[in-house]
């Protein structure tokens, strides 16, 4: 699957970006689609080399992972061409050229990775660019282009470069200075979050990316903390460790982060990173010890859902359909069961009922979105469960079909459905009970056993063997509450026990 949409905001969507050229007398503006009529006339300067970006592909990715370049550098490109293949958290995605032109360096290689809006590649838009572009991809240093290759020993370092120059090359700071206008400060999405989280004014910020990019770990350093982990310079690849960041020094000695120690590995065993998959289910895990959460267990007799089962199995329903949609009518009549909490301070109540589902893939987890399980038919969202699974397993999932966390911004132009409920499903695999750990700003997640023959006794006092599957509900207290989750379990039982309601 491939994108090329282009924005404003790179971030946002999972199209590749491309900065303004470097010959543009204004190299921060990027090209905008919005129609508006500008305030004051710009004259328009042919582009010449354009920064490939590290796209968004969900709302909660801050770095990607190049997985193959499907071009390789002296290639030609044409608007619409598949250029790279970038792992998200989640999926594997195609990204295209919006642009013609050659792709004249590749920034960040195969196998490495890079935040968000960090430049990846360079893109030139003849052959004759080529060699600069190059140029300043090796140039991890000093990225201001000002200075042509092997002409360092021909100019005064202390005299401006000839006005040739600035015009053919677009040096921000040359153009700052011969003009006299402010600056613009620019940063990478997840370096202007950092700056608004730590209340630091981004234009005061001296940026040390390519081209007086601004990156996190240059916030991180204004604020006085450690960097929490490796930076990207921009043009020229990765720099080295969280430790040793840009601008160390000038942090106070206080907030310098103490190692943990160490325990010495076991002979013999071997150290593997986590896959961008991985890290994501770990970052999202981590995040949930911080909501209080309580469980409820609930016994179901399911001789009646097996007998629907059997009939229904012939036509495509699977019983984790069955399950989604019997869970998606018991929250059409307990809203606050749907709801979520992100601050800790209101409610968020969804208008539409979707159900994230728990799927075990190669090297990770991850959980497809049934949009709208209520109001759908019970065959066509078991045929929707199947292209979602079949997806999911050969990691082509767009980002509005799984689960990738809640988007509050207004800011944000990324529109994510994501899951208001969860579905956890062990029981294929004979696991009579579990308790499931609740994803990031949803309410509740519900872990399914497996039905199994257990001997009952009526209100008579007869015995008699029936199927019985025990659910368990982990629900965030600051929002459910026991009568709450109770209620619910008992409408969900209900229909579950009846189950002919399910095809209406």
């Amino acid at each position: 699957m491939a994108s090329s949409l282009l924005l404003t905001k790179p971030p946002t969507t999972s199209a590749l970006a491309f900065s303004a050229s470097i010959s543009n007398p204004s190299p921060y503006r990027r090209p905008s689609t919005r129609l508006a009529t500008p305030t004051r006339k710009i004259p328009a300067v042919q582009a010449k080399i354009r920064e490939i970006f590290m796209p968004a592909l969900s709302s909660t990715m801050t770095e990607g992972k190049i997985v193959s370049w499907i071009k390789s550098e002296g290639d030609s490109l044409s608007k619409g061409d598949s250029v790279v293949v970038v792992e998200s958290d989640k999926a594997d995605m195609d990204v295209e050229s919006f642009y013609d032109g050659v792709l004249a360096a590749i920034v960040v290689s195969e196998g490495e990775t890079a935040p968000v809006g960090a430049p990846i590649g360079l893109l030139a838009e003849t052959e004759a660019e080529i060699e600069l572009a190059k140029a300043m991809a090796s140039n991890k240093t000093s990225p201001d282009p000002s200075v042509a290759p092997n002409s360092n020993s021909n100019l005064d370092s202390n005299s401006p470069p000839p006005a040739e120059k600035l015009e053919k090359l677009g040096s921000p700071v040359a153009a700052t200075a011969g003009t006299g206008t402010r600056k613009k400060s620019v940063a990478t999405p997840y370096a202007k979050k950092l700056a608004k989280q730590h209340r630091i004014e981004i234009g005061g910020i001296e940026g040390t990316g390519a081209f007086g990019r601004v990156t996190p770990g240059d916030v991180e350093a204004a604020a006085g903390i450690s960097p929490s982990k490796a930076s990207f310079d921009g043009v020229g690849g990765n720099v080295g460790g969280g430790g040793g960041g840009g601008g160390g020094g000038s942090a106070p000695k206080a907030a310098a982060a103490v190692a943990a120690p160490v325990l010495p590995g076991i002979p013999g065993s071997t150290v593997t990173p986590f896959t961008t998959m991985q890290a994501a289910v770990a970052k999202n895990m981590v995040e949930s010890l911080s909501v209080p959460t309580f469980r409820v267990g609930y016994p179901v007799v399911t001789d009646a859902l097996d007998a629907f089962y059997a009939k229904v199995k012939a036509k495509g329903v699977t019983m984790t359909a069955l399950l989604a949609k019997a869970a998606a009518m018991a929250l059409g009549q307990h809203p606050v069961v749907n709801a979520g909490c992100k601050d800790g301070k209101s409610f968020i109540y969804n208008d539409s009922i979707n159900i994230a589902v728990a799927v075990a893939i190669n090297g990770g987890l991850i959980t497809p979105v049934l949009q709208d399980a209520d109001k759908l038919d019970l065959y066509l969202l078991s045929q929707k469960w199947k292209e979602l699974v079949e997806k999911a397993r050969s990691k082509q999932l767009q980002p509005h079909e799984y689960n990738s966390g809640i988007t509050l911004s207004v800011d944000e132009a990324f529109v994510v459905h994501r899951g208001t409920f969860t579905l956890s499903n062990l029981g294929m695999f004979g696991v009579d009970r579990f308790d499931a750990i609740l994803p990031p700003g949803q309410g509740a997640i519900m872990a399914v056993g497996a039905s199994k023959p257990t001997v009952v006794a009526d209100a008579d006092g007869f015995f008699s063997v029936k199927n019985k599957m025990l659910v368990n509900v982990t629900a965030d207290h600051r929002i459910i509450y026991g009568a709450d989750l109770a209620s619910f379990l008992q409408t969900f039982v209900k229909i579950v026990e009846n189950p002919d309601s399910l095809t209406l």
